[in-house]
């Protein structure tokens, strides 16, 4: 009987996916563990902007989703901040910032466009490998970043299942 416990417990599932509603920064997305939140202040381009972050660790992966309010839904002011993120996400890993275009879904129909990129590099004092997966998206006052960083490959399933299912309102 101990065996079988401790072989039923070493398949069990690292990824517990749930859907998570944030109606305070305006998006729905499955995170594979009960998420955390962070809340800090970002300097961009000289501006103060608060990022307020969900993030859930399963396997050897942190899932995120970054949100940054913005002081106006000006075009220049999202394209800065997106330019922003995007930089800094390569930048961790030492990568360049290659992107390319994707649609990111509306919870209520239609889709905007976003920015998709996958980097990998060495990150950390000890240099160690990971790979970032990321979209980005501008809607209204607020840029988002769904971002998963990981240490070792991830199924494509679970890259599937995070980024399909997220939707801005």
């Amino acid at each position: 009987m101990l065996a079988l416990g401790a072989a039923l417990s070493a398949c069990s599932p690292a990824f517990d996916w749930r859907t998570v509603a944030n109606s305070d920064n305006g998006y729905t997305i499955d995170l594979p563990a009960k998420p955390g939140n962070d809340q800090r202040t970002v300097q961009i381009d000289g501006t103060p902007m608060q990022m307020a972050m969900q993030t859930a660790e399963a396997g050897d992966a942190v899932f995120a989703v970054g949100t940054v309010m913005l002081p106006n839904d000006d075009d220049t002011t999202q394209r800065a901040v997106l330019e922003f993120l995007r930089t800094g996400l390569a930048h961790n890993v030492g990568a360049a910032p290659v992107t390319h275009a994707v649609q990111i879904p509306l919870a209520a129909g239609g889709q905007v466009l976003g920015l998709e990129m996958k980097v990998s590099g060495e990150a950390g004092s000890q240099h160690e490998s990971r790979t970032v997966y990321a979209r980005l998206a501008a809607r209204g006052r607020h840029v988002y970043q769904a971002a998963i960083i990981t240490s070792k490959p991830l199924q494509q399933e679970q890259i599937d299942q995070f980024f399909s299912s997220f939707h801005l309102y």
